[in-house]
């Protein structure tokens, strides 16, 4: 088993990533807290289906089976705003699905995030935009999931047994520099400042620590195809402003497996070769593509997402 004195990769997710209650959500916003808790009590032991995080999460705890002593532990949390009442559906849910979920907090309709750091959690994962917003000003890496787009129900079993996680990079994995010159001076003037500043690392994003956190637990795994890890950064940039994002992985230490600078082109299609179980990006325009094909997470951080 993995070593316990590990620092453990944590991942916070609500109830509504993590299984389908759109038909019960939309009852609550239709007829009130009152018919959802009702509702919720009568079908207790009817199992909830799989959500849009479902085949993330299983792949994470399976991470823990077999692993090397030295890899550390992944937990996966629940952080919900149902009250424990009416979240013993969602309890029942887990258990049937065989999910080693262990700790939760409800909120009972409050927002749930002041919860996610006393928990250490590296990554909080929900519907509710306001509490992403709110885990990432409180520093920790948030992204919210919207339920599966017009392609088929998410399945429990993606069609690999690799964990595939993909990451756009500005305002994502790095600050917002690049994107702030390119609003302010246009395309031009974005490959101007990245050819001068090429030596330069970039600043870390609100997702830097989550990365950290990954590639610490992938380091204790085989490198290559035989590694149940593999991740990716799919970005809008193209050379020669791919050199200061080499740089600066370099100067951190991190190992990205793929890199794919599309220098413009829609990120859906790649995302589909890649096979990922999830992308980051801090576009709107960009998540909406690209979950027609794959499961996607909006981090509402940068100059892209004021005003």
């Amino acid at each position: 088993m993995p070593d316990r004195d590990a620092d453990p990769l944590i991942v916070a997710i609500s109830s509504r990533t993590l299984f389908d209650m759109e038909d019960s959500h939309a009852l609550f916003e239709r007829e009130g807290i009152d018919a959802y808790a009702d509702f919720q009590r009568t079908h207790e032991d009817d199992i909830l289906q799989p959500g849009i995080a479902f085949p993330l999460v299983r792949k994470l705890l399976a991470l823990n089976e077999g692993a090397p002593p030295e890899a550390p532990r992944v937990e996966v949390i629940l952080i919900s705003r149902n009250s424990a009442d009416t979240g013993l559906r969602i309890f029942n849910s887990i258990a049937h699905h065989g999910l080693a979920i262990k700790r939760a907090a409800f909120s009972n309709g409050a927002a749930p995030y002041p919860y996610i750091r006393p928990f250490g959690a590296d990554l909080f994962l929900s519907t509710h935009a306001e509490d992403v917003r709110n885990a990432l000003a409180a520093g920790v890496a948030a992204a919210t999931l919207l339920p599966t787009a017009s392609k088929a129900r998410v399945s429990p079993h993606q069609p690999h047994d690799q964990l595939r996680i993909a990451f756009d990079g500005d305002a994502v994995i790095f600050d917002d520099e690049g994107e702030r010159v390119s609003r302010e001076g246009g395309l031009a003037a974005f490959a101007a400042h990245e050819r001068a500043h090429a030596g330069e690392p970039l600043s870390g994003g609100p997702f830097r620590g989550f990365l950290d956190a990954l590639h610490r637990l992938q380091a204790a795994f085989p490198t290559g195809e035989a590694s149940p890890i593999r991740t990716a950064l799919v970005t809008a940039r193209s050379v020669p402003a791919h050199e200061r994002v080499i740089r600066t992985l370099r100067e951190w230490g991190i190992r990205l497996d793929e890199a794919l600078f599309l220098g413009g082109r829609s990120k859906g299609p790649f995302l589909e070769a890649f096979g990922a179980d999830i992308f980051f990006d801090d576009s709107e325009h960009n998540i909406v593509s690209a979950r027609d094909h794959v499961a996607a997470g909006h981090v509402p951080h940068g100059v892209a997402n004021r005003g």
